[in-house]
């Protein structure tokens, strides 16, 4: 692949999905557009694009491609930090306040991958709410990649990719599948909503107001420019008084006048500032 179907390949990429890939990754694309392309006897890069940006066949195939092109490494209970703060600084003050008043904690995984982050915080809230018979919560998780949120509305995972949820959690929300996978039982599941989206058009996505909205590890692989157009689109969708959870690194020197920073360790969230003339 010469200098200019790469350049081909970046364009149409970040046209569609906002996500910037820089020439230390083209062994990355190449790796991967071939591996797509052998499985369909195809060995001209240019006529693969072509087929790729051509009609509803080129549609279908884009949908197995950006599977191949995006990032899915994630496993429960992957962040500790950021779970620590949104139970010290948003549910356990939740749970002090509630008394007998009926809520429901509505959150948003952005960019879910194949699901592990959104079962891990369902697993988080179950056990937190199980003797407040009057708060609940429901979870949408997003991400645009269809493969990855049909594996994770399966459940099915690894034993390997479950070694850190507790023990006991593990045995209340996990099922043995086989010797080698285990499933999220279905109590759990049905908390989780998966839903495909684009991150270029979050004005679009019908969520509503969310309570929790988590972003990690997704924002980095945009351009600066793009990535304070996503960060409005989700200010937006935050609810006042609830937590936007970044990824440690991901933004460097972005603010918003209707945010405050969360401080907790090793993390990035903000906290959406109430309505003027509320508490």
């Amino acid at each position: 692949m010469d200098d200019a179907q790469f350049q081909q390949w970046v364009a149409l990429l970040e046209s569609r999905t906002g996500i910037t890939l820089p020439a230390t990754r083209k062994t990355f694309l190449v790796t991967n557009l071939h591996t797509r392309m052998r499985e369909l006897g195809m060995t001209d890069y240019q006529r693969y694009y072509e087929m790729v940006t051509a009609g509803a066949r080129g549609q279908i195939e884009w949908e197995i491609l950006v599977d191949r092109l995006t990032v899915h490494e994630t496993r429960f209970y992957r962040d500790m930090h950021a779970l620590d703060l949104i139970r010290e600084n948003y549910l356990t003050p939740l749970l002090e306040q509630s008394a007998d008043k009926t809520y429901t904690v509505n959150a948003w995984s952005v960019g879910c991958a194949t699901g592990e982050e959104p079962y891990t915080l369902a697993m988080m809230m179950e056990q937190l709410f199980e003797h407040h018979p009057n708060l609940y919560y429901g979870i949408v998780a997003s991400d645009i990649s269809r493969a990855s949120l049909k594996t994770g509305s399966e459940a099915v995972y690894h034993k390997r990719r479950v070694k850190n949820v507790p023990p006991g959690i593990a045995g209340r929300y996990l099922e043995t599948v086989d010797a080698e996978h285990v499933r999220v039982k279905e109590s759990l599941r049905h908390k989780v909503c998966f839903t495909h989206a684009n991150l270029l058009n979050l004005e679009s996505q019908p969520v509503g107001a969310m309570d929790i909205i988590l972003c990690q590890n997704v924002l980095i692989y945009f351009r600066h420019e793009i990535r304070d157009r996503i960060l409005l689109q989700l200010v937006t969708k935050l609810k006042p008084n609830g937590l936007l959870v970044l990824g440690a690194g991901e933004v460097l020197s972005w603010s918003h006048p209707e945010l405050e920073i969360v401080k907790h360790e090793s993390t990035l969230a903000y906290r959406r500032l109430p309505a003027k003339g509320t508490h």
